[in-house]
């Protein structure tokens, strides 16, 4: 870990996302020191980036809106988590977690004096859960999911890191006899993941959006597909289909908001267009595609398509399903799929369809625009799935604070 730290403050000098990390590493015990009282009553969330947030968001809600005397911490380990949420308005401290060493654990335990800590899916950090655990301080690992290749569970790896945890709230069968394997059995609850919990708060508190109803409800195409978060191998997929049916419209939300990405869409668009932040009623009204170029409406946008194509499914990896599963709308994504549980189980079910190259996407447009009791028993199996599966954040909350 100080080799790692080392050769994270090297990179700093020539990467501006490490840069970042280690300048927040570096504020994160003044931050601490200025924003909690030595009598604050303090529960510790960490969670690695946004997705992770997002997961223990319904938690944090809870929690702000049923225990007020509790102060809420919320730690990032990456800067896209940080500085993102850096001023999210639930949490009363916002910081860094710095690299797990014994010194920094030791150090932020200290002035942070949480009364517990909430770990959320991935997040295993020895040194901080042995001070934890020092300080009789109970340890909670919330959305957790194990996999047989992980190394506690390989015969040169080892699990003590785990039996620092109090209690493990694991989103499948499978996680539990993975753990039950090493020896970690009482303390575990099959409880599901509560990010289905945060999908279903987030359709309940979507935005309206006249711009993009207003786009939605004129001209004289039927159907209205949502690409969110597209790249551009989606992008080459979608718009040459988009440009030869006139009677679908789009409305594309793409992951990297670049002048130089928002022109390169533009130059491949044939039909009238229009950039969200330009655009006024009166324009939306006479334009087939809508670029959304701005952050923060993505999840409140699904809600106005027939269908949705979450990108990320030819290079990264597919970015959040349930996000347009939980409007009851068939779902499109791409081959990079397999280490994604929601995405495998609405493949299974038939609420989602991968998407391998331009003659499977053709296939699939053409189904859906076609037949309209595919499209509506897609969308039915899609939005069950996320409404079956929600209660983890109601059961964790009431196991951990009894309410």
């Amino acid at each position: 870990m100080y080799v790692f730290a080392v050769c994270a403050y090297i990179a700093a000098i020539f990467n501006k996302k490490v840069r970042k990390l280690v300048k927040g590493h570096f504020s994160t015990f003044n931050t601490l020191k200025a924003q909690i009282g030595p009598n604050d009553r303090v529960v510790w969330f960490h969670a690695a980036s946004l997705g992770e947030f997002e997961q223990g968001r319904p938690l944090m809600e809870r929690l702000r809106k049923l225990h007020p005397e509790y102060k809420i911490l919320l730690s990032f380990f990456s800067p896209s988590g940080y500085e993102v949420r850096k001023n999210y308005e639930g949490a009363d401290c916002v910081c860094y977690l710095p690299f797990d060493t014994w010194d920094n654990a030791r150090v932020f335990v200290k002035y942070a004096h949480p009364e517990m800590a909430i770990f959320i899916k991935y997040e295993f950090w020895e040194n901080y859960f042995r001070h934890l655990r020092k300080k009789n301080i109970p340890v909670y690992s919330v959305s957790s999911i194990f996999r047989p290749s992980q190394h506690f569970f390989r015969w040169f790896g080892s699990a003590n890191t785990l039996r620092y945890v109090s209690h493990f709230y694991v989103q499948n069968e499978e996680s539990k006899k993975l753990l039950a394997s090493v020896g970690i059995s009482d303390n575990v609850t099959v409880a599901g993941d509560t990010r289905f919990d945060r999908v279903l708060d987030i359709r309940r508190q979507a935005k309206e959006l006249p711009l993009v109803e207003k786009f939605v409800k004129s001209g004289d195409s039927k159907f209205v597909l949502v690409a969110g978060s597209s790249w551009q191998p989606d992008e080459d997929l979608i718009i040459p289909y988009f440009n030869a049916h006139p009677e679908l419209k789009l409305v594309i939300a793409p992951h990297v908001i670049s002048e130089s990405h928002l022109q390169e869409i533009e130059s491949k668009l044939q039909r009238p267009f229009l950039r969200y932040t330009e655009a006024n009623e009166e324009q939306v009204a006479s334009v087939d595609c809508l670029i959304i170029n701005c952050f923060g409406l993505l999840s409140s946008i699904y809600r106005y398509g027939q269908m949705a194509y979450v990108g990320g499914g030819f290079g990264v990896g597919i970015h959040n399903v349930p996000e347009a599963a939980v409007y009851g709308v068939p779902v499109m994504i791409g081959p990079n799929n397999k280490k994604f549980r929601e995405a495998q189980a609405l493949l299974k079910l038939g609420g989602c369809i991968e998407i391998t190259d331009s003659e499977s996407y053709q296939a699939c447009m053409d189904r859906l625009l076609t037949d309209e009791a595919y499209l509506r028993e897609s969308g039915r199996k899609a939005g069950e799935y996320i409404a079956k599966n929600a209660g983890c954040a109601d059961i964790v909350f009431k196991d951990i604070f009894g309410e």
